[in-house]
């Protein structure tokens, strides 16, 4: 009892001079009017606590903040990347600069990709696609010295990692230990710790500071925080309210955006229009009703998950082909009524109500209203319970507005070990078109009038923004290539994301005998690249009859057409060597060039359902001298 009183009487002594100090603080601002710690300035007018994000013009109090506002806004998440590569404090001090150097140079700190504009840049960032690959490139001593001059960040930085050799546990956990050190005793009943941010009620007086400002050794007199020494200066409670409501309203504002697009994506499926559409699409119709109708194996006796079933054509198929129970999920509340209605207009709804013959439930469908997410307590079925899981989620160059991730989670939640998923493979290819490609054609004879300075306009313009149209086989000046595989047995949400390449040679050219040759002495214009996608039902579950869905411009259109990606200046391709030799660029009349390598990276947008696509060009001379472009950026949205 005798030590408790002793610590009682610490704890009113700190508290004493914690009120103290900041007395002294304040009249030392209103009646002497010297700089305190929030309003020293330095040469350029900032304030000194003021910390520059790595990617834009945002200033931020404090490093929580800051790479808050990194992972939320810029996909770059300085702490996972520190613990993904074990990152010690010099390494990280150099990825710090090595982040300044490339953006100053408007370049991806991740793949490298060169943009035209900061504002480019920023539209570009993605998450990286494979850190351990990327390491080596900050991995040099010359980003020891700062980049950027009385960069506070590495200063702020440099307190952060003086704990570097301790685990930093979860703020509040931290704080909590910090001060229980001083005043074991502290009734806390008052004290709420939400998201990071503590607050109490008006007659407590509590220090509260970001984790990634507390030093492990709590104890020490010359803890610093900020670069301030903690006992001299004490934050305000509403300094960290408004660091705690910034992550909070960040986090808001995401979530308000994600549901307002899922609201617009669920109900723009509510269109009977669209419906018909893809209803009317015999490709996708003819691979679909293949692959369930002509497999037995796979699905009779199964339990059918169909994620996203729309008007339940897929359902229906399903019940048709022998499953004993189809689960169809569909989060339009106008669609799933509909998939209702149509279900038991066709004597296939599930009614418990009613039974068959030797006491069966009639009927085997069974339509859930809600996202395949939110659907575990309106579905009376066990998780790893399903036998095939169905779904039509392809969107325009596969990935735009996709369903894919909602597929992967009920993979994950409610397949079967083992169990089958269609389709199981998805594959995007890209090839190079020419002039036929473009509007070109049309505008420069108009009823014998040549407007083709509109044409060029139009060209120019489909630069900046990716085109959904068909693209005719005979306007393809390349060969195709294959530029992503997913399977989705097994892939990873994180998979969507990807950089690949690809080297597109010149089309050869088919004589009327059959025969193949290049023609050597004539070229062609690339005026950019088309993608499209194919979705394989492959043998691995359709054992009977396996097929694929392809989207292909050798194969008949479907309602996912071809995305195209036009370059903001086309590239001359060809066999034919240079008449100019060094003296001409390549990739021009001149000098064409023998082929094309290009780089391109998908990655989801900030925009929830939509995706960012940047585009690399490099054009190799036949004597494998090469020539780049500027990247190119589109969005899909």
């Amino acid at each position: 009892m005798a030590s408790n009183g002793k610590q009682d009487e610490q704890d009113e002594e700190l508290f004493k001079r914690i009120e103290d100090e900041e007395e002294d603080y304040e009249e030392e601002e209103e009646e002497d009017g010297e700089e305190g710690w929030d309003d020293w300035e330095g040469d350029d007018g900032d304030p000194q606590s003021e910390l520059l994000c790595l990617f834009c013009d945002s200033r931020y109090a404090s490093c929580d903040s800051l790479f808050a506002h990194c992972a939320s806004i810029h996909h770059f998440d300085f702490h996972a990347t520190r613990n993904a590569l074990t990152l010690d404090f010099y390494s990280s001090f150099k990825l710090i600069n090595y982040i300044r150097s490339q953006v100053a140079d408007n370049k991806c700190w991740s793949c490298g990709s060169t943009c035209q504009s900061n504002q480019d840049l920023l539209n570009h960032l993605h998450d990286a696609i494979d850190l351990s690959d990327i390491k080596i490139k900050w991995d040099d001593d010359r980003y020891l010295k700062p980049f950027m001059q009385d960069d506070s960040l590495l200063y702020s930085f440099v307190d952060y990692e003086d704990g570097e050799d301790e685990q930093i546990p979860p703020m509040d956990e931290d704080l909590m230990m910090d001060l229980k050190n001083s005043i074991d005793t502290l009734d806390l009943k008052n004290v709420v710790v939400t998201d990071g941010v503590h607050d109490t009620s008006s007659s407590q007086k509590v220090a509260s500071v970001p984790n990634d400002h507390l030093n492990q050794a709590s104890s020490s007199d010359k803890e610093l925080v900020n670069g301030k020494n903690s006992r001299a200066y004490v934050p305000s409670i509403d300094e960290a309210r408004e660091e705690g409501l910034l992550l909070a309203k960040s986090q808001n504002h995401m979530e308000k955006q994600i549901k307002m697009v899922n609201e617009s994506y669920f109900g723009s499926y509510s269109s009977y229009g669209i419906h018909r559409e893809m209803l009317s699409d015999k490709v996708r119709m003819d691979a679909y009703g293949q692959a369930i109708l002509k497999n037995p194996s796979l699905l009779n006796g199964a339990v059918v998950m169909d994620v996203g079933c729309g008007t339940g054509i897929l359902s229906l198929f399903a019940a048709q082909a022998g499953a004993s129970r189809v689960i169809a999920v569909e989060a339009s509340t106008k669609m799933a009524a509909v998939a209702s209605q149509v279900a038991k207009d066709n004597g296939l709804l599930l009614d418990k109500s009613q039974c068959g013959v030797n006491g069966h439930q009639k009927g085997v469908v069974e339509v859930i209203h809600g996202m395949v997410e939110e659907i575990d307590k309106n579905v009376g079925i066990k998780p790893h319970s399903v036998d095939v899981l169905l779904s039509e989620w392809m969107g325009y160059c596969l990935l735009y507005e996709s369903m894919l991730d909602s597929v992967l989670y009920a993979r994950d939640r409610w397949l079967k070990t083992g169990g089958a998923i269609l389709p199981d493979t998805a594959t995007i290819f890209v090839a190079g078109f020419g002039k036929g490609g473009t509007s070109l054609p049309f505008w420069e004879n108009v009823c014998e009038f040549d407007m083709s300075f509109i044409g060029k306009e139009l060209v120019k313009d489909a630069a900046q923004i990716p085109i959904v149209d068909v693209v005719d086989s005979q306007d393809l000046v390349t060969s195709s290539a294959v530029l992503q595989t997913f399977d989705l047995a097994t892939m990873k949400p994180n998979d969507v994301n990807f950089t690949a390449t690809a080297t597109l040679e010149p089309k050869s050219r088919v004589l009327e005998y059959g025969e193949m040759r290049v023609d050597s002495e004539t070229c062609c214009r690339c005026y950019g690249v088309v993608l499209w996608f194919e979705t394989g039902f492959t043998s691995r579950f359709c054992r009977e009859a396996p097929t694929v869905l392809s989207t292909s411009p050798y194969t008949p259109k479907t309602h996912w057409s071809q995305t195209i990606l036009t370059f903001k200046e086309p590239v001359e391709i060809g066999f034919q060597k240079g008449n100019n030799g060094d003296l001409a660029a390549i990739g021009t009349e001149d000098f064409p060039a023998a082929k094309v390598d290009v780089r391109v990276s998908i990655v989801r947008s900030t925009e929830h359902r939509s995706i960012d696509i940047s585009l690399e060009v490099v054009g190799v001379s036949p004597d494998g001298r090469r020539r780049s472009w500027p990247a190119q950026f589109f969005s899909l949205q």
